[in-house]
């Protein structure tokens, strides 16, 4: 994926959520294939988790995408019964 950024770097500009605009003009978006499965996940608040930090970078940051995924779980339902929540 850096190997792709870089050539069309060359020249190019950078802008957001891994899109590039390259010498010529033409604008193209570098996605890594782990991102799809991410923004597909049924918990909102990891897929919301995914597109803040996605939203915060240029070239996309797979490692960055998985900690804002991981770090982005539901939180546990409250515990319920006697004297619990």
């Amino acid at each position: 994926m850096d190997d792709y950024w870089d050539k069309l770097l060359d020249g190019g500009t950078p802008l957001q959520c891994g899109w590039i605009t390259d010498r010529f003009g033409v604008t193209w978006q570098i996605v890594p294939r782990v991102l799809s499965g991410m923004l597909q996940d049924k918990d909102g608040v990891r897929v919301a988790g995914v597109m803040r930090a996605m939203f915060q970078m240029a070239n996309l940051d797979i490692a960055g995408l998985q900690r804002a995924y991981e770090e982005g779980q539901s939180p546990s339902p409250p515990l319920r019964g006697r004297g619990l929540g």
